[in-house]
């Protein structure tokens, strides 16, 4: 293992952890302040807070493009697996993360998706992939590649963003008082419910989008490379339930207003589907079944 892809990987790993580290730090001055008159010392922490993470994130963002590069494009072959596929996928939510940052509260989402890109960051070190030789020579690949992994993406930003709404909604609707754990003030930090459903449907047909485009490069992909326009292997089923399901709940959005629960379960198990698609079946072939 070469000791400079350590350093490559490792760093964007430390800025994305030393941002989530802020972010909580933030988080456990406001509980202190919560519970008594705010003071010089939480003051300067929420201060220093505003701004600090924004910029490891960015710093983070930018160090964990070029390890992309060197897990996947350095060197003589194309190298691919389900650890790039999942840490392109991070990358590319985190991004749309610090991006929505400039405009909505998303210092509770960016809490839950850092731990999961510093380890996504770190995969490739023990899981470096195959060797695509030929198919990096076709024309159709990479922007197959590329459009597929923003879906992935976007697409488990509005996961994330689901699961920390039923979250909000449960304690909304709990019974007790407000609570003061740092899991509360990350719920008390989200925007109101009605912002985060417009947030998360926002993100959903982006996504689908982008999945859409996905499908449709990717009939042509298969064409140019074997011969025929559609495959039913294992990843084209996944994909296509998972574009039925998001398919039908932007659908019943716009004709019958769905929201609420279902809509959030929906979207879940949507990217649950999603996930198996390609991150899935290749860990089982590599990892499980390891056949490299």
């Amino acid at each position: 293992m070469s000791i400079l892809l350590v350093l490559i990987l490792a760093l964007p790993a430390a800025m994305y952890a030393l941002s989530w580290f802020g972010d909580w730090r933030v988080f456990a001055a406001q509980r202190r302040m919560a519970r008594a008159p705010a003071g010089a010392d939480g003051a300067a922490i929420l201060v220093a807070g505003s701004s600090g993470p924004a910029a490891l994130l960015l710093i983070g963002l930018v160090t964990h493009l070029i390890s992309l590069y060197f897990v996947t494009l350095s060197g003589p072959v194309f190298r691919f697996g389900f650890a790039q596929a999942l840490s392109a996928t991070l990358f590319v939510g985190v991004f749309v993360l610090w991006i929505e940052g400039y405009r909505v509260r998303v210092a509770a989402l960016r809490a839950l998706i850092l731990p999961l890109a510093v380890v996504a960051v770190l995969l490739p070190l023990f899981f470096p992939g195959v060797e695509l030789v030929e198919i990096r020579l076709r024309p159709l690949f990479v922007s197959h590649l590329l459009v597929g992994t923003l879906a992935y993406g976007v697409l488990l930003l509005a996961a994330l963003h689901a699961g920390l709404m039923t979250a909000a909604e449960r304690a909304l609707h709990g019974a007790g008082g407000p609570r003061r754990s740092l899991l509360g003030v990350l719920l008390e930090e989200l925007p109101p419910l009605l912002v985060l459903e417009r947030m998360l449907f926002t993100l959903i047909r982006f996504g689908f989008t982008l999945l859409t485009l996905t499908a449709i490069s990717g009939v042509f992909f298969t064409e140019e490379i074997f011969g025929q326009p559609l495959r039913f292997d294992h990843k084209t089923v996944f994909t296509l339930i998972a574009w039925l399901v998001f398919g039908i709940l932007l659908l019943g959005r716009k004709l019958r207003g769905w929201r609420g629960r279902g809509a959030l379960r929906a979207t879940i198990a949507g990217y649950g589907v999603l996930l198996l698609a390609y991150v899935g079946s290749r860990f089982v072939i590599e990892v499980i079944l390891g056949h490299m």
